[in-house]
């Protein structure tokens, strides 16, 4: 049936859309793509060896994003995040994990039932997705932290039961990940100097004990911030 096909087809599409997104999102996280590179649509699908139509989608949902500045008449570029921008990102985070601790402080009803089965396999995955992050961290493997990282607030954030919250949150991390990369990666040996207490906010969580972890967000916070201002400023 034409209808049939045609759905297909626009699902397909769609998908491949969202892998290339993913593809060149990963780029600029690794480093491959750099802050104020330039490139165009024709030259991304030959890359992919697809058709300009999903590249040119892809592309525009990352210019959406934040990650990618479209210019008219040369293509896209990677955006160039500044300290400021960084600062600015983690102000944005603080006041939303704020939000969430808040929820937790009025009784949110997915942590007045730490003992129900569904509770219990969620914080663990959560608490996993935080042992691979704080051993990424440790060894200073920035690629696998990110990957890991992202994953660990993105199931976070959804127990909170907003996907608003959850879908702006990313938003950030991502932006954040981006900016802070092209410093990060300036750096030989990254082991020790990379945040790795997601354990022990998510246990904190757990316990329902929002002031420590407040105080784990607040120093991660400040660590982070410290280190791309002294990194920027070499």
């Amino acid at each position: 049936m034409p209808g049939g096909s045609s759905g297909s087809g626009a699902v397909t599409r769609s998908t491949l859309r969202q892998q290339i997104a993913d593809a060149l999102r990963d780029e600029v996280l690794a480093g491959r793509l750099q802050p104020g590179q330039e490139f165009t649509v024709k030259e991304i699908a030959e890359q992919y060896g697809v058709s300009a139509t999903p590249v040119r989608e892809a592309l525009v949902d990352l210019s959406a994003q934040g990650l990618l500045e479209a210019d008219q008449h040369r293509g896209f570029r990677v955006h160039e995040y500044s300290v400021a921008d960084h600062r600015g990102m983690i102000e944005a985070r603080a006041l939303v994990t704020e939000g969430m601790f808040l929820a937790l402080t009025g009784g949110h009803p997915v942590f007045d039932r730490t003992d129900d089965p569904r509770t219990v396999a969620a914080l663990a995955g959560v608490r996993r997705r935080g042992e691979e992050a704080q051993r990424a961290a440790d060894a200073g493997d920035l690629t696998v932290l990110i990957g890991y990282d992202l994953r660990y607030w993105r199931e976070l954030s959804a127990m909170f039961g907003n996907p608003y919250l959850g879908d702006f949150l990313h938003r950030l991390r991502v932006q954040s990940w981006v900016c802070t990369v092209q410093h990060l990666r300036r750096l030989s040996d990254l082991r020790g100097r990379l945040w790795s207490e997601h354990t022990e906010l998510v246990d904190a969580l757990a316990r329902r004990d929002t002031p420590a972890a407040r105080a784990i967000v607040l120093a991660y916070n400040t660590h982070s911030l410290d280190l791309i201002e002294r990194l920027a400023a070499r």
